[in-house]
């Protein structure tokens, strides 16, 4: 099993924000559920594992409401305006609006780095719930500054909102138009002349970490996946979480380890701390996901693209192997 236990990271105790605990709500659903998970994955030949995936992508991009925007998504304008700029030591952040869907826009930070030769890889940093705008750039947060430290290293870099708990467009749903909204980041991504299209990550933490498996599960355009403070089962979340999670048609289908799955053979890192309460995340419980995760990556022959990081802290990022994670895989220049 691809597990790594990191002992040096420090750490300042239990780091929940008041921000998550607000918006986690009691609920009694029975953990048990009984569902029968009916595309659970199962070792198959590799041409039948990609089958499967693709099967899958498109039952959730259906109970997701997304599938329809799909085909059109290349017609929609991005018609960005820039709201203001602000001049780093190693970068430019940007402040942006463009359009998320034809009848919504969405406000972005994007920064470049100054003085680059040829492209360069590009994250999509995502923040958890109660999370802003610009907090995944914030150091003293339990992001740890992770997306401020990606740019100063010559990454491009991008963020939007997701901790939203409303239904934006009619016909929608909530999980769908987060996870819309960070494939349009990646589709603004793909317009700039200073991205490699071929080197795009992405990264988030708790909610975050949530939709970096949904964004990478569901947009094989991303090539590095780093899912912090999320890697459990589904039961676990049926009581003490926010269940906005959980949609129709979900727990029918899949368990987390499933979604997971649609990342093979994509590089995936999860990270999940070892001082995490006893209904949160726990490693023993991302360790019993990994183990089904895993399968598929033997099958697919890239049993070492998968990989479990157990670090001293609680729920917070582990930013020496993010870094060191992103670096690996997806190569900045200009270093």
């Amino acid at each position: 099993m691809n597990i790594e236990l990191i002992k040096n990271s420090k750490t300042k105790g239990s780091i929940l924000t008041a921000a998550f605990c607000a918006l986690v709500l009691i609920n009694t659903v029975n953990a048990s559920d009984d569902s029968p998970r009916t595309m659970k994955y199962t070792s198959r030949a590799a041409k039948n594992a990609v089958e499967w995936q693709n099967q899958l992508r498109l039952q959730l991009s259906g109970i997701l409401k997304i599938d329809d925007m799909m085909p059109g998504r290349k017609n929609i304008p991005f018609d960005a305006k820039e709201i203001q700029v602000e001049k780093k030591d190693k970068y430019l952040l940007r402040e942006i609006e463009i359009n998320s869907t034809k009848n919504r826009r969405i406000k972005i930070i994007l920064t470049i780095p100054e003085n680059i030769k040829g492209r360069c890889p590009a994250v999509v940093c995502i923040h958890g719930h109660g999370g802003t705008l610009r907090v995944v750039y914030d150091e003293k947060s339990i992001y740890k500054g992770f997306a401020a430290e990606l740019a100063a290293r010559n990454y491009i870099t991008i963020a939007t909102t997701v901790s939203q708990h409303v239904i934006y467009e009619e016909g929608r749903m909530l999980m769908g138009e987060r996870l819309w909204d960070l494939m349009r980041c990646v589709d603004y991504l793909e317009s700039l002349k200073e991205v490699d299209k071929k080197r795009i990550g992405c990264a988030g933490l708790s909610l975050g970490g949530e939709m970096a498996m949904w964004l990478g599960a569901m947009d094989p355009r991303i090539n590095a996946t780093l899912s912090s403070g999320f890697l459990t089962v589904m039961d676990q979340m049926e009581k003490n979480h926010c269940m906005c999670w959980k949609f129709p048609g979900l727990r029918e289908l899949v368990d987390w380890a499933d979604i997971y799955s649609l990342i093979a053979p994509r590089a995936l890192l999860c990270q999940n701390g070892l001082k995490e309460p006893e209904n949160d995340f726990t490693v023993p419980l991302a360790r019993k996901a990994l183990k089904e995760i895993e399968v598929i990556y033997e099958d697919l022959k890239k049993p070492g693209n998968v990989r479990l990081v157990a670090h001293e802290g609680a729920h917070e990022i582990d930013l020496p192997t993010l870094l060191d994670f992103f670096n690996t895989r997806l190569s900045p220049i200009n270093r």
